[in-house]
């Protein structure tokens, strides 16, 4: 599309014409040509961001060069965004107008300005951006979160195992460093779970060498020390010697033993220990375990709805009895499938367990991965998010109607990209006779996008914590390396633990109403909190290509107007993406505060806009 304008400036003299004349005598008179003027154009900025609400944008165009009437064109504009040129008094310089439309696509575009002025032509490239425009109103929005406030806090998990008990370490130094890391993240009720050798509990002869706490404390009792003190002990498994000939735990028979296996796992953290074959096992931490949950994703380890209600009523009163004061998490669900009828929907589980459960639950807890396939496109890992919100939404829905535990909360106390592992044969376990291959998105700039993603869909959903799975190992799920260098990971979840607080004793975010031009390739979340400090959360989830795995992303840009909310005296923006240190994360500058300021991503990434009355 080409625009054409003109500008008129009129000179007069005998210098305009560049002569000069001069008499040495008869027949001996010569002419001078002066050094011609040459044409040349400015623009005071060659990234032109136009919003698609079509707010105006004006860019100044200096014109010098030879007098007369300047012609000016822009090419190479997008369908929808308009260019214009207007001479200042006198010309021939003046001030180009663009003005954008959200009918054209979010994205850049490479543009051209020329003027013609006494035969010269010259031109100037530039980019037009077509940026997405966020509206952040002063109004909560109570339809979301929580009667329209953001209770979600982050976590992190630790699989206890013979592969991650040596992480602490056994010296002061790197216990001391290792846990100022994890602390630093700001994680709250961090998740254990206990398997393979990690179980306390290894026989069954009434000897005291049934009993060893050795690898387990290794990393339960750093977490007791570090962190918010207050953990979630997740009873995973059970011990070996109560599993079938398939390793899952033999109902029939040892129910009760499960049970008691519990109860003395209480008895060991919260009440001075317990005595088994003459020798006391005792916790060396004085610091108690409030939170316990019961059982991992019964729905995938053998159980079915009518036997977990049955495991849950058994044993969690033995523990009750033990300590009265303990919470439980219920449920631990592997969740996938809504609606599908399938082991993985929670539509066939939930239901049976409100029904039939018949002592205490604190919170409804489920799992939530974006897949089990390293082939899994970016494309289809996102489209899964708000997957995730419904089903968040239906196990908070179904829990508000219910008659026995209408206020229990829902947390998410696993969650990662992919799900897969490999066996001891380094094959998908998945995706059996496909290799097992590293999928890197949960530990890279994807993960930029798709974490903040999560957060602000299960967030806005009712979710009350988001647990990553899991802190240590390698790059497929995990925050920090078994070295403790931390990774991209890390430094997303911290970035969000710090942004938008959830603690006890902080007080609670109000969710705003936000209206933007482009939800599909932009996620926005702006919070307000009672001190009066905004934070407005973009995320680019731009996909290059529907077949990229692990692609870059495209740049978006986003125009954040909080015109509606008054002035701020101060602000601040950080940005996670590929540029991003892993070692050294991310930092913050400061920026001039303005009722609208533009947020530019180069791909996959999250920005964090603090905006301080």
């Amino acid at each position: 599309m080409r625009f054409i304008f003109w500008s008129f400036r009129l000179l007069f003299g005998l210098s305009a014409l560049g002569i000069l004349f001069s008499s040495a005598g008869c027949g001996s008179g010569t002419v001078a040509n002066s050094t011609p003027v040459i044409l040349s154009i400015s623009m005071s900025s060659t990234s032109v961001v136009v919003a698609q609400d079509g707010m105006p944008v004006q860019v100044p165009l200096a014109i010098t060069g030879p007098t007369g009437t300047a012609m000016v064109e822009i090419s190479g504009l997008p369908t929808g965004v308009s260019g214009q040129f207007t001479a200042t008094s006198g010309g021939p310089s003046g001030t180009l107008t663009f003005t954008g439309s959200a009918t054209t696509a979010a994205g850049n575009y490479p543009a051209t300005v020329l003027v013609s002025l006494q035969g010269q032509t010259v031109s100037q490239s530039f980019t037009v951006t077509s940026a997405v425009e966020a509206t952040v109103s002063s109004a909560t929005d109570t339809t979301v979160g929580v009667a329209g406030q953001l209770t979600q806090f982050m976590s992190t998990s630790l699989q206890v195992a013979e592969w991650t008990a040596g992480f602490f370490g056994t010296d002061t130094a790197t216990n001391t460093a290792r846990e100022n890391t994890l602390n630093s993240l700001e994680p709250q009720h961090i998740r254990l779970q206990a398997v393979s050798e990690g179980v306390a509990m290894q026989a069954n002869t009434g000897l005291a060498s049934d009993w060893n706490f050795t690898l387990l404390d290794q990393t339960v009792q750093p977490i007791l020390a570090s962190a918010d003190k207050s953990p979630e002990f997740q009873i995973a498994v059970a011990p070996a010697w109560m599993c079938d000939s398939n390793g899952r735990l033999d109902m029939a028979n040892h129910l009760n033993d499960f049970a008691a296996y519990a109860s003395n796992l209480v008895r060991y953290y919260n009440k001075g220990g317990f005595t088994w074959g003459g020798q006391r096992f005792q916790s060396a931490s004085s610091q108690p375990i409030v939170w316990w949950g019961i059982f991992n994703e019964p729905n995938q380890n053998g159980l079915t709805a009518a036997e977990y209600v049955q495991l849950y009523n058994a044993v969690v009163p033995a523990m009750l009895a033990v300590d009265p004061t303990i919470k439980l998490s219920a449920f631990e669900f592997s969740d996938y499938g809504l609606g599908s009828g399938g082991e993985g929907d929670p539509e066939q589980y939930l239901p049976t367990f409100i029904s039939g459960v018949n002592t205490q639950v604190d919170v409804i807890s489920t799992h939530l991965y974006g897949t089990c396939n390293q082939l899994t496109t970016d494309a289809e890992l996102f489209s899964a998010v708000p997957q995730f919100a419904a089903n968040v939404q239906y196990l908070s829905g179904t829990l508000q109607a219910s008659t026995n535990m209408p206020n229990v909360p829902v947390w998410v106390t696993e969650n990662n990209v992919n799900a897969d592992y490999a066996d001891a044969n380094g094959m998908s376990v998945c995706n059996p006779g496909q290799p097992f291959v590293l999928d890197l998105r949960a530990t890279d700039a994807f993960f930029a996008a798709w974490r903040p993603y999560v957060f602000s869909r299960l967030g806005k959903a009712g979710n009350q914590s988001l647990n990553h799975w899991e802190y240590t190992g390698g790059p497929e799920y995990d925050e920090v390396d078994s070295s403790g260098n931390t990774f991209l990971s890390y430094w997303i979840d911290k970035a969000l633990a710090n942004y938008f607080p959830s603690t006890p004793t902080s007080p609670r975010l109000n969710i705003l109403s936000v209206t933007a031009t482009d939800t599909s390739s932009v996620e926005t979340l702006a919070t307000l909190n009672s001190n009066g400090i905004v934070t407005v959360m973009v995320v680019d989830l731009a996909v290059h290509s529907t077949t990229d795995n692990n692609g870059s992303g495209v740049p978006r840009t986003v125009v954040v107007d909080t015109s509606s909310l008054g002035s701020f005296t101060a602000a601040s923006l950080m940005t996670i993406d590929a540029a991003t240190s892993a070692s050294n994360g991310p930092s913050g500058i400061g920026i001039t505060p303005a009722s609208r300021i533009n947020v530019t991503l180069p791909g996959y990434g999250v920005a964090f806009l603090r905006l301080t009355p």
